[in-house]
């Protein structure tokens, strides 16, 4: 198994120097990777070694573009391989992010199925509801005190709906506990339901093992998508992962270049899947980049990562329980089903002047907010209603929020270490740290 110093030499940026309030310059220390991660070097060494090929998609008969062409359908391969997908049954579609995959596929569906129910959970990031919204009738599967998936209420929706749910949507890992959902049971009570699973895989493509089985298993998973930007390929490109027959006839949400096969003033014939819905010129460079992120993370073994970024969780976790009013959500003490995603707040303090002092007096980049998933926080906050009314009476109020600590393949004990004495003298110093950094208040998410 790689130790951490193997890891942090993959990275690119792990030594970059950066200055703090008092003028002084420190280390960087990055625990917001839950947001985005820093390049591979592999993958930095892959664009430019690309680069003097780089041409036309599709669209030339000269060698670089039949060389960048025969790289970006090979790519396909690299993403099934990766997840286990079968392409014979399956289309692989490059998109910008997982935003846009799920905006997509939300498009698609409602051509098949205008009236039915989307099963939702409260705990997906914003963009795994709000595709939704507006076009199905969408409902919610509860969690419990932990922050987990209730899969009896899950099992109780689908039982009222009486077949009128097309979709079980679900993220394989939240972005704001780490909680790993167990998404081939799932799956096996979705298909049983005679539904189909998406699973948002940004915050698990990157941090766990993901084998999307064969067709024939019931735990299999029907769609799939996730981004580059959060394996250490922040390129601009995502992947959508469906059966071919939901891309195989319609219109595009979005149409123009390299969408048709044929085109007069009253007829469109559209290209088959996946140029269909790839409009535009490709991005060859995010394409490149997500595929040498694969190659990498596969030359490392997923489940290495996976063994590797447990042993921080339990090491910080270890180390933060000795820390005064420190409390954490979700469930923070077992490391065995969740990705390497501790939330907490200091008692007394607002979470924005904790992120706010972490980042100006120790060079410590975390999160905090609601993490573009309001609806999870304000259950895992206890907040009512009738206390959010007063959000959106007075939206100038202090946002309720966390802080998030995310752990990357290259972060260290030592990194750990240096935020435990931070948080240890943020917590025992709260009136002056709030005086100083009160400013950050009027940051929202």
């Amino acid at each position: 198994m790689y130790n951490d110093l193997n890891y942090r030499s993959l990275i690119v940026g792990t030594s970059t120097s950066i200055p703090l309030a008092n003028g002084e310059f420190t280390t960087a220390i990055n625990f917001d990777n839950a947001a985005t991660t820093p390049p591979f070097v592999s993958v930095l060494n892959s664009i430019n070694n690309f680069a003097p090929w780089y041409s036309s998609i599709h669209r030339g008969t000269g060698y670089k573009s039949r060389y960048s062409s025969e790289i970006y359908e090979n790519s396909r391969e690299a993403v099934a391989s990766f997840v286990k997908a079968d392409m014979d049954f399956n289309t692989i579609i490059f998109v910008k992010n997982t935003t846009e995959a799920i905006n997509k596929l939300s498009f698609r569906l409602y051509k098949r199925y205008q009236d039915c129910v989307v099963l939702s959970t409260d705990m997906e990031h914003h963009s795994n509801d709000l595709p939704w919204r507006g076009k199905y009738k969408v409902d919610y599967v509860s969690i419990n005190s932990s922050g987990k998936l209730s899969l009896v209420d899950l099992e109780s929706k689908l039982k009222k709906y009486k077949g009128e749910v097309k979709l079980v949507t679900v993220s394989g890992a939240s972005n704001v506990t780490g909680c790993k959902n167990p998404i081939h049971t799932i799956a096996a009570l979705a298909h049983k339901y005679k539904a189909k699973i998406l699973v948002d895989g940004a915050q698990l493509v990157p941090h766990s093992p993901v084998n999307m089985l064969p067709v024939n298993n019931p735990e299999h998973i029907d769609f799939l998508v996730f981004s580059a930007h959060k394996m250490y390929a922040p390129f601009g490109c995502g992947v959508l992962i469906a059966p071919k027959e939901y891309f195989a006839s319609g219109a595009p949400e979005y149409s123009g270049g390299g969408t048709i096969d044929i085109v007069t003033h009253d007829y469109i014939k559209w290209a088959e899947t996946p140029s269909r819905d790839e409009a535009g010129t490709p991005n060859i460079m995010g394409v490149v980049a997500l595929t040498e992120s694969i190659k990498t993370l596969s030359n490392l073994g997923m489940s290495n990562v996976e063994g590797y970024e447990k042993s921080l969780t339990e090491y910080a976790i270890h180390k933060l329980k000795d820390i005064g009013d420190l409390q954490f959500y979700g469930n923070s003490q077992n490391c065995n089903d969740k990705v390497s995603i501790l939330p907490f707040n200091i008692k007394d303090l607002p979470h924005q002047v904790t992120a706010t002092a972490l980042s100006y007096e120790y060079g410590i980049a975390v999160r905090s907010g609601c993490f573009c998933a309001q609806p999870y926080v304000q259950k895992l906050l206890n907040i009512s209603s009738k206390q959010m009314k007063r959000y959106m009476k007075y939206p100038d109020l202090p946002r309720p929020g966390l802080v998030r600590i995310s752990f990357g393949l290259y972060n260290t004990c030592n990194e750990i270490d240096t935020l435990c004495v931070a948080l240890a003298n943020i917590s025992k110093n709260k009136e002056h740290y709030y005086n100083k950094y009160r400013f950050a208040l009027s940051e929202k998410d």
